[in-house]
């Protein structure tokens, strides 16, 4: 890429045509700024991977010209990348004050002590590098999320992060609409906005109606009531809270996200109205009618305590006839089918499950289109961005942007905007890609170590084991192994065995000295072996050992 193409460049590598792994970049000069480092959920088409993190090598490559990442909030498709992706980076981290509580603790879990982290407090103005950086307090369904007002030689750029406009947030101020207007005043070049709820027409519904309507709902259940939400959602679990005791019930929290959440929240003034929780291991010290427990699980995760509570192997709790388990929380695209199955098991074990369908127990911390609507009509921005959405959402922002005589520009993750001097234009590309979270590692998804994954899955894996002396004759018989694919004791695996035995004696000799010719013959031996039985592919893979 040519960097010398102007002085203003905004890049996404994570999180534009997709939900969550949002990655952003600016340029300023030869100067780069980052914005937020997400993890997103793997979908039906990646079983070989639970959590997605963005590639980050384009800007590793220029690590020594980053100033700083910039975190605009304490969601996980915006945080949860960090711990993983920062020790490439080496870079300042600035946060807000809650943002820094959740980020500690994900940074010891991984044993990184040396970040330099930056506490910046909400509505803050602040140098980062270049880069003149004003935050803007805005609503969102997690504690101090902050719009990004950056001030250049080209113009203002207003990235809003994730928000909404919600008159009674009940935790934390409400979106400055009259900040917002003053920077509208001052000309916006370019407004690089959420899209992910923008097909919702009209104003947002306040979390303050949900507080009412849950209020209600708790108080007309018996039996124990279970409720699951995203664990960030500080405002959401203290409506379910007060729901509970309105109710004159003890509420108890499972699941371990959620105890560092109200550990963090606490911390920084947050659920101040609220009792302390009970843990998990008071459960059955609380009458069933006097218990109200908040669970991790809502997306249908499998290693959940909502997912094990379904399947009856959760070690403390257990639910069944005459009890409720509330879903306050969307539907992640591509967890639809894992979150079914929790509420299938939990509907077979005689609970009474309530989403959003049947009762008013959610509303979205994303901007509706009446929403997106305003900012414009604040900010008069010149040019409208759509990012953090699939391609649905970017283009019915573009629509509105138009409807409303703004220009928008559609790009995805990799395009390289070129926002000053000149026309604001799609310039270059850079490369993106996907990494897996295996354990701690990162691996590429298109690498060999996911690719043996995605063949084992399909088509299973064959182990040909042998002992060989020392002029490379088989000494004694030779084992197959063949997990998923055949069982040890039926007709087909003797078959296999006893073909893999008769053809490794015709290997030509002049193969049987060097280790790895001898290998390869061995492993086409056992490929010819397994036939066309089967009708599969599977990874094969041969262990000698000369004795």
């Amino acid at each position: 890429m040519t960097e010398q193409n102007g002085d203003l460049a905004f890049l996404p590598l994570g999180g534009t045509g997709e939900i969550g792994m949002n990655l952003n970049l600016y340029r300023q000069g030869d100067t780069w700024l980052a914005i937020d480092c997400g993890i997103g959920f793997s979908g039906n088409d990646t079983p070989e991977a639970e959590i997605l993190v963005p590639d980050p090598a384009f800007i590793v490559e220029r690590r020594n010209k980053l100033a700083g990442l910039v975190i605009t909030h304490a969601h996980e498709d915006h945080i949860g990348a960090v711990a993983h992706v920062w020790p490439m980076l080496q870079c300042p981290i600035y946060v807000t004050p809650f943002a820094s509580a959740v980020l500690r603790r994900k940074l010891a879990e991984a044993r990184l002590m040396d970040v330099p982290i930056r506490v910046v407090m909400p509505g803050a103005r602040f140098d980062v590098g270049p880069f003149d950086i004003e935050f803007v307090p805005v609503t969102h369904s997690v504690p101090e999320a902050q719009s990004m007002v950056l001030r250049t030689p080209s113009g203002v750029v207003v990235h809003t992060g994730d928000w909404k406009f919600d008159p009674e947030p009940l935790v934390g101020p409400a979106t400055d609409l009259n900040r917002l207007a003053e920077i509208g005043k001052e000309g916006v070049l370019a407004l690089v906005c959420d899209s992910t709820n923008v097909m919702k027409p009209g104003p947002s519904r306040s979390e303050s109606e949900v507080r009412v309507s849950m209020t209600e709902l708790v108080a007309s259940l018996k039996g124990r009531i279970a409720v699951t939400c995203f664990a960030s959602n500080v405002a959401r679990v203290e409506t379910i809270a007060m729901a509970a005791q309105a109710a004159g019930r003890t509420v108890v929290l499972v699941g371990r996200s959620l105890r560092n959440l109200d550990t963090a929240a606490r911390e920084c003034g947050y659920l101040s109205g609220v009792l302390p929780f009970l843990s998990e291991q008071d459960v059955n010290d609380v009458p069933d009618d006097q218990l109200l427990m908040i669970i991790t699980g809502s997306q249908g995760e499998p290693r959940s305590a909502l997912s094990r509570i379904s399947m009856d192997v959760h070690p403390n709790i257990s639910l069944g006839e005459g009890d409720t388990v509330i879903y306050s929380s969307r539907m992640i695209p591509g967890n639809e089918r894992a979150i079914m199955a929790v509420q299938d098991n939990l509907a077979k074990r005689g609970v009474t499950v309530i989403t959003d369908r049947e009762h008013f127990v959610h509303v979205s911390g994303h901007a509706t289109g009446g929403d997106v609507q305003k900012m414009y009509e604040l900010l008069k921005p010149q040019h409208v961005v759509p990012v953090h959405g699939e391609w649905r959402h970017l283009t019915a922002q573009a629509a509105l942007a138009q409807e409303m005589g703004i220009t928008p520009i559609l790009m995805e993750d990799g395009d390289i905007l070129r926002l000053s001097p000149g026309k604001l234009e799609v310039v270059d590309t850079a490369p993106t890609g996907r990494l897996a979270l295996d354990g701690n590692r990162l691996l590429p998804m298109n690498g060999g170590v996911l690719a043996a994954r995605r063949k084992m899955l399909f088509n299973g894996i064959v182990i040909g084991s042998f002992a060989v002396d020392d002029e490379g004759f088989v000494i004694g018989d030779p084992k197959v192994s063949a997990p998923g694919l055949l069982d040890p004791d039926d007709l087909e695996s003797v078959r296999v065995r006893e073909e893999f035995a008769n053809a490794l004696d015709v290997i030509p000799d002049e193969l049987r000295n060097e280790d790895s010719a001898f290998r390869e013959a061995a492993k086409t031996a056992l490929r010819r072996a397994l036939g066309r039985k089967l009708q599969k592919r599977p990874l094969v893979d041969v262990h000698v050992l000369r004795v």
